[in-house]
């Protein structure tokens, strides 16, 4: 007995060592965490338990059998955050690279499956050198295993992962697949194919920071949903971006109580919208004005600017909110921001989240460059997404409501629950000026005739009284009572029950 418990602090002893002192001080001169410490930071004090701490690889080739750690390279199990249980694998850098093998995927898959099953969030942070090309094949069906299991997860329990390193080739998939995506400046970075391969097929230098760096993805692709100054921070938020999620498809999400009251009123925000329809305001101050304790979690917010996406709380209920912002592109939608809000919309229909959408949107940009980049079909996924969504859904209309743009942004005829505008709300399908040079365009040489009809067309269409009339709005409201009102709205629809015709899926217009 006495050996054996001996052997049990021996092998304890050599797992929590990872890949010995030496490397863990390398990595954190890296200004890196180690896989444990990241652990010990995200969950709460005294609740980790790890599962497989005594696994190791099975591969004999290459003198490999002379080489194992308990562990394998991934430390893996389940705690709490705020209470709250999650699985969790946060790959080890410090043992072969963090590299996957068949017996570290395996692990990976154990956690994935009971979160399934018990219906909690899983989290993986990736740090890792890829496939370990020392078990060939082995290591890609590791990879396949986990790619299926992120899949079947999708839409069941919320995935999250955490870029912490490397992450390259058949790796970045598995992340891909998860429903948000933090990644470290400086010390992460996430691509298909790395420099050197991209220098010799397509002659490009680039760096790895340029290429897949935690600012080029967070930026430029939109593949990242946030990026952080180091590790702490970006756990630290991770623990927030959790406070906002249900645990699983079948639960509400967490509420948390508030001083804030529902019935707040705020007058400033009468003088928000500008007298001139083309002068610009910032629509995070309406959001940051109506939402409980000005808290407001904003996603890709680097990303496609133009349309602002994010979750708040309405007497403490998370509700996800979608945005079009006047400060960027006037607001228009573009297949960036048709994509990104269409991404979590979708989310948040799976996991029973409430959507509060604010539109100022003049319409769909644009040019060449839009229409050979796929605008009809980008823009139909964002369409899709509402149509699809079964979960409450409250639009306000703060100005422009322009074209098609009107009826994809929630609009009452994709089943929106409540719709309310304000007074300065512009509900027509385009606006005064370019609705009167086509329908007036015989009489373009009197600018004073011009000037007369648009003024004509802005009194009878450029307002809300018009969609008024057919039921389109139900309501038009002054924009100090926003807050009561939404809060009140929500309130109705807690128990609201909608189900889409069955079918296998849809076939969103990928």
């Amino acid at each position: 007995m006495q050996d054996i418990v001996r052997q049990l602090k021996e092998k304890r002893a050599a797992a929590e060592m990872g890949g010995g002192q030496r490397r863990i001080e390398a990595q954190h001169k890296k200004g890196k965490l180690t896989a444990r410490e990241r652990i010990e930071l995200l969950l709460d004090p005294g609740s980790f338990e790890e599962w497989d701490m005594f696994v190791e690889h099975r591969c004999t080739d290459f003198g490999m059998d002379q080489q194992s750690v308990p562990g394998d390279g991934v430390v893996t199990g389940y705690g709490t955050v705020n209470g709250r249980v999650v699985f969790i694998f946060s790959q080890d850098f410090t043992v072969f690279g963090g590299s996957l093998s068949e017996a570290h995927a395996e692990k990976i898959c154990k956690v994935m499956d009971h979160a399934i099953k018990v219906g909690a969030p899983v989290i993986g942070i990736n740090d890792s050198g890829g496939a370990r090309i020392q078990e060939g094949v082995a290591s890609l069906g590791g990879y396949a295993d986990v790619f299926q299991r992120n899949v079947l997860a999708s839409g069941v329990v919320p995935q999250i992962s955490l870029i912490m390193g490397p992450c390259a080739g058949g790796a970045v998939y598995s992340p891909a697949m998860t429903d948000f995506i933090f990644m470290v400046k400086d010390s992460s970075y996430m691509f298909v194919t790395g420099p050197e391969v991209v220098k010799t097929v397509t002659h490009e230098e680039v760096t790895q920071e340029e290429l897949g760096g935690a600012v080029t993805h967070s930026t430029i692709s939109g593949v990242a949903d946030r990026a952080f100054e180091n590790d702490v921070e970006a756990l630290a938020m991770l623990r927030r971006l959790i406070n906002y999620l249900p645990a699983n498809n079948r639960v509400a999400p967490p509420h948390r109580p508030t001083p804030d009251k529902a019935d707040r009123i705020e007058p400033s925000l009468d003088t928000l919208v500008p007298d001139s329809a083309t002068k610009p305001y910032d629509m995070k101050e309406l959001i940051l004005k109506i939402v409980d304790d000005t808290d407001f979690f904003e996603l890709q917010p680097e990303h496609a600017k133009n349309i602002v996406v994010g979750f708040a709380r309405m007497q403490g209920f998370p509700v996800g909110i979608v945005a079009n912002q006047p400060l960027v592109l006037a607001g228009c939608l573009d297949i960036k921001s048709s994509i990104k809000a269409a991404r979590f919309v979708r989310f948040c229909d799976a996991f029973s989240i409430p959507i509060l959408t604010l539109v100022d949107v003049p319409g769909f940009l644009p040019g060449t460059a839009q229409e050979y980049g796929g605008i009809i079909k980008h823009g139909a996924k964002l369409l899709y997404a509402y149509a699809e969504a079964t979960v409450p859904k409250i639009t306000m209309i703060t100005r422009k409501a322009y074209g098609g743009a009107y009826d994809v942004m929630a609009s009452k005829h994709l089943r929106g629950d409540v719709n309310i505008a304000w007074p300065s709300a512009e509900i027509a399908v385009m606006g005064p000026k370019g609705a009167v040079e086509i329908i007036f365009r015989k009489e373009l040489d009197d600018p004073a005739r011009i000037e007369a009809l648009t003024e004509e067309y802005r009194l009878k269409f450029a307002n809300p009284f018009i969609a008024g009339k057919r039921g389109f709005i139900d309501d038009v409201i002054m924009p100090r009572e926003s807050r009561k009102r939404i809060c009140r709205s929500l309130a109705m629809l807690r128990e609201k029950k909608l189900e889409n015709p069955w079918r296998k899926h849809g076939n969103i217009p990928l």
